[in-house]
């Protein structure tokens, strides 16, 4: 005769407090197995009828048989066919035996041990911007629904003509129609000097930066990095325990002579000339010759970030670091992030001919790979037209969100908050009066339901200026004007200088 677990049945705890209010379901399969468990329920006892249970504990019958069948299905329970339910006599061998005193709790640390290098990366983001839509969140751009419609229709496409050779592990520096569509879009429209060979797809901007770094410099070499930046950037140098050296950015972009004053051993150098991020200044040509040339004196490389430079309003931009370039020194960064969708994931580098191997060869122990089918769902949607007539549409909207962006801020803020940077792209800067808190703006801003976030964010060292980054491109005019509209409020409110803050 098999024993009874009725016994047991007072001491169950379905109070919501124990398990962290989940649905009584789960606190109830959760409490028969800790008693199992504590060796209340001995194995190979027989557990009450889910309606005598239901009955004692005053819940319904489905709430038992589910909680049952849970149990049942981890190896607590056994069920005999017109005998009932039992504890397993063999509970999962992943778990301890059931004994009669309590598990004992593990005291867990109260910080988990990083090395001083997962501190870095871990602090490399100190924007506050989020994953929100809303005003005046950076970094997304407009989702364009006819977008969406070409993209679905050719991944579909795609799908039907899916081969055994287009569902392998594919090349490691990506599919090669879209390393040719991309080739053929840069010298096109940016006047990049390369082949089909030189193209390497990543998975964003980042992920460039960080395989740049990964095979081209020591730990500990030096790297100059615009100031203020790009954080995913950083984060990616500080991945490759490398030492980032701020470099101060002017209305002429990064300040070259200063760089090498500072860091004349620099093997790397990380720069946005066409709409540098965040201030979004446009690096001179004088600027472009000086740094070329320092680089190829001292051999070391250039990583340009071509951000934005789809949509500049109005003029045209200036020629690429990468197109200037004589002495192959020029690495060029791009993504389908910003001009299509954020969630796209798909980037490229661009690397000079001696480089192919090498870089090919990373992405492959790296375990880089971009799925082959969005590759190719791309490789389609440039090569039917349909990605340049999106950026034609997008650079005609965002000139007019700017637009809509300069004319609120004028009327709501004046003199308060004003717009720099070329009109280009996505985001533009709102710089403060001196001395004005730019975090205890943005911090109100948020608590207002404006995203914008403190320009002091984005410098590793000192920050020289005061302002706010604010991206307009996903916003409709009415989102922007409301948007304005309770920031003016946050702003007037952070009105105070920083040194009485802090």
């Amino acid at each position: 005769m098999q024993s009874s677990a009725n016994s047991g049945l007072a001491t169950l705890d379905l109070h919501p407090g124990s398990s962290g209010g989940v649905g009584l379901r789960r606190r109830l399969a959760g409490s028969l197995r800790q008693a199992v468990l504590d060796g209340q329920f001995p194995p190979g006892s027989r557990l009450p009828s889910s309606r005598t249970l239901a009955s004692e504990l005053a819940v319904s019958r489905n709430t038992v048989l589910d909680a049952y069948a849970q149990l049942l299905a981890e190896g607590y329970l056994e069920g005999r066919i017109g005998s009932g339910t039992f504890v397993s006599r063999e509970l999962p061998e992943e778990i301890p035996r059931a004994r009669t005193t309590a598990i004992p709790r593990v005291r867990r640390p109260q910080r988990a041990a990083l090395s001083a290098r997962g501190r870095q990366i871990a602090g490399a983001y100190r924007a506050m911007s989020g994953d929100a839509l809303r005003a005046f969140n950076p970094g997304f751009p407009q989702l364009d629904p006819g977008l969406f419609a070409a993209w679905w229709r050719l991944a579909a496409r795609y799908g039907r003509r899916a081969s055994p050779d287009t569902l392998n592990y594919g090349d490691p520096a990506g599919y090669r129609p879209l390393r040719e569509a991309i080739a053929s879009h840069v010298g096109a429209a940016r006047r990049v000097r390369c082949t089909a060979d030189q193209v390497i797809v990543t998975n964003g901007t980042q992920q460039g930066v960080a395989l740049a770094c990964h095979l081209l410099l020591e730990p500990g070499d030096q790297v100059w990095m615009e100031d203020p930046g790009y954080n995913g950037a950083r984060a990616a140098m500080t991945s490759a325990a490398v030492r980032v050296v701020p470099v101060p950015v002017d209305d002429e972009g990064l300040n070259v002579d200063l760089a090498i004053s500072r860091a004349a051993r620099g093997r790397l150098i990380y720069v946005s000339p066409s709409h540098q991020y965040p201030l979004g200044v446009t690096m001179t040509l004088a600027r472009r010759l000086r740094l070329l040339e320092w680089a190829a004196q001292s051999g070391a490389w250039i990583l340009e970030d071509d951000y934005d430079s789809e949509f500049r309003h109005g003029e045209q931009p200036l020629p690429t670091l990468q197109g200037l370039d004589p002495s192959a020194r020029v690495l060029y960064l791009g993504t389908f992030s910003k001009v299509l969708f954020p969630a796209i994931r798909l980037g490229y580098i661009v690397v000079p001919e001696d480089l192919i191997d090498a870089f090919r060869q990373a992405q492959l122990a790296l375990g880089n790979r971009v799925p082959t089918a969005d590759q190719a769902t791309l490789a389609a949607f440039i090569a039917d037209g349909h990605f340049i007539r999106h950026v034609r549409r997008m650079r005609r909207l965002y000139q007019d969100l700017r637009a809509v962006l300069d004319e609120a801020i004028r009327q709501r803020l004046g003199s308060s908050l004003r717009l720099t940077g070329a009109a280009v792209g996505l985001h533009a800067v709102g710089r403060l009066a001196d001395g004005v808190d730019d975090d205890g703006a943005s911090r109100r801003a948020l608590a207002a339901g404006v995203d914008a976030p403190a320009l002091s964010n984005y410098f590793l060292g000192t920050p020289s200026v005061s302002g706010l980054v604010l991206g307009y491109g996903h916003l409709d005019p009415a989102s922007i004007r409301s948007g304005v509209d309770r920031l003016a409020a946050a702003i007037r409110k952070a009105d105070t200088p920083r040194e009485r803050i802090r």
